[in-house]
């Protein structure tokens, strides 16, 4: 069992995020990933996830294995909203914390020589962990981004109107049937038993679509206290957004670019980055793209740059190769 030991000012401190973390989502799902056990929910993104990891995803796995301890450093905090910013964040890990989480890590398996430059700060292991980062998510999550929002968005409504109606022991007594608020203590179900004092620091809590089985923490009680808890889902959530044909012409992650602006009249570039969790650099560079292939048109207006689909582009979506079925996916 987890104990989370709350001060008077740590019921003043609560934050409860409101969108996706994308760190929170990598690791979580790299758990479930990695996870055997038959789950019906997630079982067609595990098949079509694992058929498309490149080896680069084994480096990840090493940090995040599906039970036991995950090292902290790669979640270095609650709440970014694109992937790039989240990653810069892990590349500025200290020495120290890198090679004392990667001993952790080596106390449950043997580790590759990869990890061991890597916990020695060593520039190319620290590119390699990067890209392994932007591959995954480019390939794993970004294509479900918006199903991930939408899912996360209606859990955080949700806490507030807890919040409202009841006041703060409201919001601890309905996060989660594994959580239960017994004042002043927040006991969370856990494999094993460790105690958080907040100290005055209060909480960030991370509602987390791939957070499976039971909520989750970091080991340093020095770091900011977070807790992540699952949010509800349904079947059907990981329908593809896009078909393989449209996929290998365009690649998964420009493919649910076109999507996204597809779906909407006009949507800005910065908009568009946080449907699909990625960095507006990105966005913006999937847009010139498509741009320049003549399947969206850009225009500018009070300085931002608002897109929208070309009939070359809506010609693309509505055509049966972007199809499931009989049903339009964008």
């Amino acid at each position: 069992m987890l104990k989370i030991h709350f001060t008077g000012q740590d019921l003043t401190r609560i934050r409860v995020l409101d969108a996706p973390d994308p760190l929170w989502e990598t690791m979580l799902s790299l758990h479930l990933l990695q996870d055997r056990a038959v789950n019906p929910l997630f079982s067609h993104w595990q098949r079509e996830t694992r058929a498309g990891l490149d080896r680069s995803s084994g480096m990840l796995a090493t940090l995040a294995p599906p039970i036991g301890y995950s090292a902290d450093f790669l979640t270095p905090g609650a709440g970014f909203t694109d992937i790039e910013s989240g990653i810069d964040a892990i590349l500025e890990t200290p020495k120290d914390r890198l090679r004392e989480e990667t001993a952790l890590l080596a106390q449950a398996r043997p580790l590759s020589s990869w990890n061991s430059d890597l916990a020695e700060a060593r520039p190319p292991a620290l590119r390699q962990l990067g890209t392994a980062m932007r591959r995954y998510f480019d390939g794993a999550l970004a294509p479900h981004w918006a199903s991930i929002k939408n899912a996360i968005g209606g859990d955080a409504a949700a806490r507030g109107r807890a919040l409202l109606g009841g006041g703060v022991e409201r919001l601890l007594s309905t996060l989660n049937p594994g959580i239960r608020w017994r004042s002043p203590v927040l006991e969370v179900d856990y494999p094993v038993e460790q105690e958080m004092h907040l100290e005055g620091r209060g909480l960030t809590l991370v509602p987390s679509f791939f957070c499976w089985r039971t909520p989750v923490t970091l080991l340093d009680p020095s770091l900011p206290p977070v807790l992540a808890y699952p949010v509800g889902r349904s079947f059907g959530w990981e329908a593809p957004i896009v078909t393989r044909s449209l996929e290998n012409l365009l690649g998964r992650t420009r493919a649910s670019v076109l999507c996204a602006i597809g779906a909407a009249t006009l949507i800005s570039t910065n908009d568009l980055a946080k449907a699909l969790g990625i960095s507006a650099a990105g966005a913006s560079q999937h847009a010139t793209v498509l741009r320049e292939a003549g399947v969206i048109g850009t225009e500018r207006r009070s300085g931002a740059a608002l897109h929208s689909v070309t009939e070359l582009g809506s010609a693309l979506l509505s055509s049966p190769s972007a199809e499931i079925g009989n049903r339009e996916v964008c």
